[in-house]
């Protein structure tokens, strides 16, 4: 019932002057005039959507912040800008600029691309159209559109549909799909015709613009009536931004735009997220860069500061600059680009969107996973399950007999067979008849849902609802699971055809009407747990006071049993949502007696709620039990394998929903979110710090134990004991948070990056899940029926939740292992040849003189070993299936081993030892010629450097090895052109051949026998499963 015919009609609105509803300052309260052109317009804010980290204006400055205020690229630019001054020159300009000006725009171009993309997708929900209504009553535009969205807050002043009320869904405001009933001005629902609002003189006044979706204080006051009109506004005459109108022509005046939406005020502003790998690197750049001073003041030192000391300081920075290196930044970026293109190509996760490409690795670190439930989790498409009568119950396979039962309530002739001429059976099967008849019957009228009559194209509308054309029937409601039960009822054959404000109609198999009227109704509320109706039968006259509410009140309310308890616990375990059915058959007197009470109490001014509440409790005593009822909320596909593989990857997954309690629980046990022998802890509702402290003190005794919390106890928890209720938590296996507040759900994220210091990554649907994602190390959103906001919100976008254990087992930790690997060989890569120059310059008496010029120090991080190093992005442990398989491999990770001190050291120290014995070799091995020490040194360097990657690499790709012999291939062919720098001549002799063979197995032998010792006696994890 999602795609109904709906349109949207906005009135046109003035403000008054002192509101300053603008909201460049504090918001204040403001008032809207209808009907007063006199009064001067002022401005509200502009009612678009923005995504965008940057505008126009602030690009390339927010880029070039964003890429500087790493210190790594500040050194480089200090580096670069120091070559203008002619006592620092070492070289040719281009040596320093060309690599920077490289990785400034790669990145340049990266984010522009990004935002981009960003900017269109905006543009598309921006550039919606709607109709308007003049003020000034010229011009009144009418668009009909499929599943139109409220584009501003708005109140609610007229409706086309007949019983002057409509439907909404909430969906991207609070994460419930259900509809919600609203509720026109009454005044201006009174007026002929739509036009005749503009020839009215009223105002709103409404309170200022707050965060709260659920409350709303304002009036309508029509001044030009006799006398004039004051009508108090609610969150009933609300039509918040983003909700969806189920049906009809909707007209509301704007009260709030733009960041002033109820929408936009509960999402927080995007954030650039920066990886914790990123930030790990940044951390090893510094060690780099304290270990370049140390040098370049050793050598100084080693001079004994003679002459100008403090220019040699400079000039060994500069010349030991290689230590830190460039080319790091430009590497790691290009990988994650790669990663972000392996994903969106994964054939197993099809529709898979990477919108941060910046973040992949990220991915591979995930500790604690926060879901959203309905939509994520959910389907959110309720079916009927179980009916349970006590002593029979039907479940979906026997559906046809409760059918066959209702049929015959309907059928027999009214006088019964005599009692001497019925067998015993006959009576038995006669009562679990009847039994049946009551319970589907009590189902059938004990909600809140409306059927509505659309046009199908074959039949018109008035048509439709004049014959209860079954085609064109649509059930709105305000809960999924009460459709679910009055739809059960249809396909059992007692149908829901027609409901107004005061009677409802039911259709019998056989065609007849049976007209009910609705003398009372109590609709459910979240703290009486139960919704109730009192309905006269037209045909009989009796009057019957049907319930049906959650098991934990209803127990105390129906008739002793000894079966109710038992049942329940029974449909909860099948996570089914379970709801206990009873009636009380009422005389005229009784309920005529309960009527002038309830009136009575409803006209108190003091205590309302509690004296209504006990005049409604006075009849809730001794109900007849009719049935247990037991509805599914269907699961997305696949989601317990999908738990299970994070559970066994040592990832913590918390629950985090606006929908109700029960629902909550139900829902977490049958997703297996808490496992079958696992205890569920309820955290009892709690409002002062006394009562929080004793329900934390009792949650503390529990161990191994789920924790289930509402938003409310949250609150006040966190408001008294942040970090005592935070470390039980993170104890817990899993937790589920219900009614939770958009913002409080971006609130526990961020307390949770706070108190463990460990990644987060949160998955949603709708819009009310969007502060958690772009508050999360990792945003997921899942493309739904909620719409597409989260999705847009998000650092990846899914179209299924099960897709997510690939993205984090295969992609997330394929991608942090890679980028792991190849930061460590770049940085070794760049220690080898400053180890050279270390040695070189400490044997030539502390030289400031760089041992390679020009072309060759850019060659060597580029053309020559560029595309061997860069082909580590290919490399893989374990293929995929082995990955999704044993998702223990992920848990190594989370202790952040693939890059850490222990290896950081590792590599420093091979690169000091290779660097050393190959300059060490050539200086030995070298006869005549400095020249002939660049030649063997350089060539020795580049074998090295090819031969390690070798080394490095777990499983070959065919790129890998293109890559190895294209970097052979472009070294051997360049030494034509390097003339200047290396002997030819001496390059194509014998001796210059076994020279550098020599250098180069000293070099690499020693790691490839050690790398061999230890797969022999101490394999990873990983090598023992693909043995």
């Amino acid at each position: 019932h999602t795609d109904v015919r709906n349109k949207l009609i906005l009135v046109a609105f003035r403000c008054c002057p002192w509101s300053r509803c603008c909201g460049m300052g504090d918001f204040r309260p403001r008032t809207v005039w209808l009907g007063h052109p006199e009064k001067r317009e002022q401005r509200y804010p502009r009612n678009v959507i923005n995504n965008q980290k940057y505008n126009f204006f602030t690009f390339l400055p927010g880029v070039l912040f964003n890429q500087f205020k790493y210190f790594f690229n500040l050194y480089f630019l200090l580096l670069a800008c120091s070559q203008f001054v002619n006592e620092l020159r070492l070289g040719a300009l281009y040596t320093y600029w060309v690599p920077l000006g490289f990785v400034l725009i790669i990145t340049i171009v990266r984010e522009a691309v990004e935002e981009i993309r960003c900017f269109l997708r905006d543009k598309e929900v921006n550039s919606q159209i709607y109709s308007k209504l003049s003020t000034r009553g010229e011009l009144l535009f009418s668009l009909e559109d499929y599943n139109q969205r409220v584009p501003a807050d708005m109140i609610f002043l007229r409706t086309s549909e007949r019983n002057g009320s409509c439907f909404l869904r909430t969906d991207q405001l609070d994460g419930e799909t259900d509809w919600k009933l609203r509720l026109p001005v009454a005044c201006t629902q009174r007026l002929p015709t739509a036009a005749d609002l503009l020839q009215i003189r009223s105002y709103v006044y409404a309170e200022e613009p707050n965060i709260d979706i659920h409350n709303f204080i304002g009036t309508f006051t029509r001044e030009d009536g006799d006398p004039p009109v004051n009508e108090s506004l609610s969150i009933e005459n609300t039509l918040w931004a983003s909700t969806v109108i189920a049906s009809g022509t909707v007209i509301g005046v704007v009260i709030y735009t733009g960041k002033e939406l109820r929408s936009v005020m509960n999402t927080s502003n995007p954030r650039h997220k920066i990886g914790l790998f990123d930030l790990e690197v940044n951390c090893l750049t510094k060690i780099l860069f304290g270990a370049l001073v140390v040098v370049s003041l050793v050598m100084v030192a080693l001079q004994h500061f003679a002459g100008r000391w403090y220019l040699q300081i400079f000039r060994f920075l500069l010349l030991f600059s290689n230590i830190v290196p460039i080319s790091l930044r430009v590497n790691l970026d290009m990988g994650k680009m790669v990663f972000s293109w392996m994903i969106k190509k994964d054939s197993k996760i099809p529709g898979t969107v990477v919108r941060a490409s910046t973040i992949p690795e990220q991915l591979g670190r995930i500790s604690y996973l926060l879901t959203d439930k309905t939509g994520t989790l959910t389907q959110n498409e309720m079916v009927f399950r179980r009916l349970h009568l006590g002593t029979v119950a039907y479940g979906m396979d026997s559906m046809d007999e409760v059918q066959s039962h209702v049929f015959s309530a309907y059928t027999q002739p009214p006088h019964d067979v005599p009692a001497s001429r019925a067998p015993a059976t006959t009576k038995v099967r006669k009562t679990i008849s009847s039994r049946v008849h009551e319970a589907v019957k009590a189902i059938a009228l004990v909600h809140n849902v409306t059927p509505v009559y659309e046009a199908n194209g074959v039949t018109d509308q008035a048509e439709a609802e004049q014959h209860y054309e079954d085609t064109c029937r649509v059930y709105q409601a305000s809960s999924p699971d009460e459709v679910s039960l009055v739809q059960w009822t249809e396909s059992v054959g007692l149908t829901l055809v027609g409901r107004d404000q005061s009677s409802m109609q039911l259709r019998t198999p056989s065609g007849q009407i049976l007209n009910f009227t609705i003398l009372q109704i109590f609709p459910f509320t979240y703290e009486s747990k139960r919704m109730g109706i009192i309905v006269r039968d037209e045909s009989t006259g009796e009057i019957t006071f049907y319930m049906k509410g959650a098991d934990v009140v209803m127990s105390g309310i129906v008739q002793y049993n000894d079966w109710l308890e038992e049942e329940c616990g029974n449909m909860a375990r099948e996570g089914l949502r379970v709801l206990v059915v009873a009636k009380k058959s009422l005389t005229e007197e009784q309920y005529q007696d309960f009527e002038a009470r309830y009136v009575q109490a409803k006209l108190s001014v003091h205590d309302r709620s509690l004296k209504v509440a006990t005049v409604i409790e006075s009849l809730e005593m001794e109900m007849e039990l009719l049935c247990l009822t037991g509805v599914e909320d269907q699961l997305q596909a696949d989601v317990r394998p999908t738990l299970e593989i994070l559970r066994n990857a040592g990832i913590k997954v918390w629950m985090l929903t606006g929908d109700k309690l029960e629902t909550a629980t139900c829902t977490a046990k049958n997703a297996h979110l808490v496992t079958r022998n696992q205890d569920i802890h309820v955290f009892r509702p709690v409002t002062t710090r006394s009562e929080a402290h004793l329900e934390l003190n009792a949650f503390r005794r529990k161990h191994d134990c789920a924790l289930v919390i509402s938003g409310d106890s949250l609150e006040v928890c966190l408001k008294f004991y942040e970090y005592e209720f935070m470390e039980l938590a993170c104890q817990c296996p899993a937790v589920v948070c219900c009614r939770c507040a958009p913002t409080q759900k971006a609130q526990i994220v961020r307390l949770l990056q706070e108190r463990t210091g460990k990644l987060t990554c949160a998955v949603g649907d709708g819009g009310n899940d969007v502060s958690m994602i772009q508050e999360a190390d990792c945003g997921v959103g899942v493309e739904g029926k909620e719409g597409k906001q989260a999705s847009l919100a998000a650092d990846f976008s899914v179209t299924q939740f099960k897709h997510l254990g690939r993205l984090l087992m295969v992609h997330g930790r394929n991608s942090y292992k890679r980028s792991a690997a190849l930061s460590q060989f770049v940085i070794h890569r760049s220690l080898c040849i400053s180890t050279m120059q270390a040695v070189f310059s400490s044997v030539f008496y502390f030289a400031s003189v760089p041992l390679y010029q020009g072309f060759l120090i850019i060659g060597y991080s580029t053309i020559y070993t560029m595309f061997p190093v860069f082909s580590l992005v290919l490399d893989k442990d374990v293929k995929s299936e082995v990955a999704m398989l044993y998702p223990e491999l992920y848990k190594d990770l989370l202790k952040g081993r693939p890059l850490s001190f222990k290896t950081f050291l590792i590599w420093v120290l091979i690169s000091i030892y290779q660097g050393s014995i190959i300059m060490y070799g050539a200086l030995l091995l070298f006869e005549s010629e400095f020249v002939h020490i660049v030649a063997i040194s350089f060539t020795s360097l580049i074998l090295t450097e090819l031969l390690m990657v070798a080394l490095t690499i777990q499983t070959w790709h065919w790129l890998m090895i293109v890559a190895e012999l294209l970097s052979l291939a472009c070294y051997i062919a360049s030494l034509v052109f390097l003339h200047e720098f290396i002997d030819v001549y001496f390059i194509a002799t014998l001796s210059f051949i076994w020279k550098v063979t020599v250098i180069t197995l000293v070099s690499c032998l020693p790691l490839y026998i050690l790398k061999y010792l230890r797969r022999r006696f101490s394999p990873p994890s990983y090598s023992k499963l693909t043995s």
